[in-house]
């Protein structure tokens, strides 16, 4: 190396080294999550037009509605496919991806959703599944990508749906890809409903090792709208404490990002920081809100940005270390 390459090899470490400060951090108490897809509010921005916004730490793209016969909708953001398949094929949403990620968000792939045909039929099915996954949409290289060369940071299983069977050993085989890439870290999320346990999901949660769980805290009794008596947030800590595969995992609270993104559990912005607040204080398993979705909590009021403001705000790091990640 001469001596005039030394002062750009440390201007690119400078860069390096800001880039992996300002990547996403599972550990955090203040992780703001949002679901982008599918257009709830009757139409929304381009994912890379969120991800200009710092109040979103990660988005779980929705959905991968059904499988094993992989089938794709985003709404109106992506309608091509693949030359003689009903794939889709977004390199408009690939570029999004890797901007996003650029800006040190996570970019997860959600499967299920409310409205789908999906579920396995057996474990062997189930970790095929699994192998076609890796190689469509994280580090494999399959034929077909539908976002080409960008890799996504994880998965997320949105099971409401379907059988229960086979997502353990779903998990499980996407862990072994997992482990066996050295150059990146991935997720594996969960978005159960907040009755406990899951009815779709509870066994799963149980024996897998996820990273974050999302529980959605409406459309059900123990929803937000039911604090403080009926709001279980108590219920997903033991779990987490106690039964959770992973004794670090992250309890999120999922909320609805404005009155018509949900039947019931909309609470507005004030309401949800002092619930946040509380059980932030009180709970070390609290990772932060998710929301459905990013063009019902940004789009036509600030409700995303307030919420994304407190939770921010005097954020704390848990104190004792990590456990070795599976």
């Amino acid at each position: 190396m001469t001596s005039a390459e030394i002062p750009f090899l440390l201007i690119a470490l400078v860069f390096a080294s800001i880039n992996v400060a300002g990547a996403f951090d599972v550990t955090s108490n203040s992780n703001f999550i949002a679901y982008w897809g599918q257009s709830s509010a009757g139409s929304q921005k381009s994912l890379g037009e969120y991800c200009k916004d710092s109040s979103v730490d990660a988005f779980a793209l929705s959905f991968l509605y059904q499988f094993p016969n992989t089938k794709l909708d985003f709404s109106a953001n992506c309608r091509s496919t693949f030359s003689g398949s009903d794939l889709l094929h977004c390199p408009e949403i690939a570029a999004d991806i890797k901007y996003c990620q650029s800006q040190g968000k996570a970019v997860l792939l959600s499967m299920g959703g409310a409205a789908g045909a999906y579920g396995f039929s057996s474990d062997e099915e189930a970790r095929s599944y699994a192998d076609t996954v890796w190689d469509m949409f994280l580090g494999g290289s399959g034929s077909q990508r539908p976002f080409d060369d960008a890799i996504l940071d994880g998965i997320d299983l949105d099971i409401e749906g379907g059988s229960t069977s086979g997502y353990a050993a779903y998990v499980a085989q996407l862990r072994s890809h997992f482990a066996a890439s050295s150059d990146k870290k991935y997720y594996i999320t969960g978005a159960p409903q907040c009755p406990f346990p899951d009815a779709m999901l509870g066994s799963t949660l149980n024996s897998a090792w996820f990273d974050m769980v999302f529980v959605q805290f409406y459309n059900n009794f123990c929803g937000l709208d039911a604090y403080p008596q009926g709001f279980n947030y108590d219920a997903w800590d033991t779990w987490a404490k106690s039964q959770s595969a992973n004794k670090d995992v992250k309890i999120y609270i999922g909320a609805p990002g404005s009155q018509s993104a949900a039947g019931r559990g909309y609470v507005d912005a004030s309401q949800l920081n002092t619930i946040a607040g509380e059980v932030k204080s009180k709970y070390g398993s609290f990772g932060g809100v998710m929301t459905w979705d990013a063009s019902q909590a940004f789009d036509s009021s600030s409700w995303g940005q307030e919420v994304s403001s407190a939770l921010k705000s005097g954020a704390a790091k848990r104190s004792f270390p990590r456990r070795r990640r599976l």
